[in-house]
């Protein structure tokens, strides 16, 4: 039987995505048996980023700067702007490395089931910015969700007054799926979305 102190580090690693009760417990073992290696590095960097973890001022992104690392990076492309839902989202779009330009984080999407309204969100940083000129490109990457199609009309109306090229991300059948695996939407989608061969 583990200590309450133990106990209490075990829920609260439970309680991150991904990992569950055992999951939870075997990383608390390693942490424990290598606490020198392991356990003291771990606590620092939690330390550090929890005293300078800030929201960027510009784009929404979290960083332990403002400017986030991205705005203020001068090789990245200021006139194409890529919005999307979360935080999460903006990072697995930076990781692929195919974007080159800057990126505007909403914070969620449109919901009247969960009561999420436009003025919720950072639409309307979103407008300012294109507004202020200098964009010539907005790539509106939300999910693929009644939610984020929903969130991405909306952002379509919003900045049809603006001279910028709207464009968003493809949807439909993934590179190595197979039809038989796929939901009935993807399919929907890749048939609505079909293009000629050649």
């Amino acid at each position: 039987m583990a200590s309450p102190e133990i106990d209490a580090l075990t829920q609260a690693l439970s309680r991150l995505p991904g990992l569950g009760p055992r999951s939870a417990r075997r990383a608390v073992l390693h942490l424990l048996k290598k606490r020198e290696s392991a356990m003291e590095p771990l606590l620092r960097a939690l330390e550090r980023v929890n005293e300078r973890l800030v929201t960027c001022s510009t784009c929404g992104n979290v960083d332990t700067v403002d400017p986030c690392g991205i705005c203020s990076d001068h090789r990245r492309d200021p006139r194409s702007l890529c919005v999307v839902e979360d935080v999460a989202d903006l990072w697995a779009l930076d990781r692929s490395r195919l974007f080159p330009g800057r990126f505007h984080v909403l914070g969620g999407r449109l919901s009247a089931l969960d009561g999420v309204r436009p003025e919720d969100l950072g639409i309307d940083t979103l407008v300012a910015r294109v507004e202020a000129g200098g964009i010539d490109e907005v790539v509106l990457a939300m999910n693929a969700t009644l939610e984020g199609q929903t969130t991405a009309h909306y952002l379509a109306e919003r900045l049809e007054r603006f001279p910028v090229r709207l464009t968003q991300l493809a949807h439909g059948m993934p590179v190595g799926g197979e039809l038989d695996y796929l939901d009935e939407g993807t399919l929907a989608q890749a048939l609505r979305a079909r293009r000629p061969v050649g």
